[in-house]
């Protein structure tokens, strides 16, 4: 017969392998993960507010160009642009949060 299985000193010989492996595979690779996420989605916020930042100064441009709102009602393309952020910010808050269950 060969060297038992579970022999104290083959014990002590893995515990360190084993230790090792179980660190990784509960912290640092949930780490990892949860980082990779965080970073997409910082980047997609990030380009995502600045796209609608730049329709929103494309829409105010095309309104001022439009001959419509000129003199004294030059002030209300600015109005109509706040308006539209204010609107794109109030739906972006309320859409933040835990979801809901569906089934009760």
């Amino acid at each position: 017969m060969g060297p038992d299985r579970f022999s104290p000193g083959r014990a002590a010989g893995d515990l360190p392998g084993l230790l090792k492996r179980y660190v990784r595979q509960e912290t640092i690779e949930p780490l990892r993960a949860a980082g990779r996420f965080l970073v997409f989605g910082l980047l997609g916020a990030f380009f995502l507010g600045l796209g609608v930042v730049l329709l929103a100064v494309g829409g105010l441009r095309g309104l001022q160009s439009s001959g419509l709102l000129d003199g004294s009602w030059s002030w209300v393309s600015y109005l109509a642009s706040a308006a539209v952020l204010t609107g794109v910010a109030a739906i972006t808050v309320s859409r933040i949060g835990g979801r809901k269950n569906l089934d009760g």
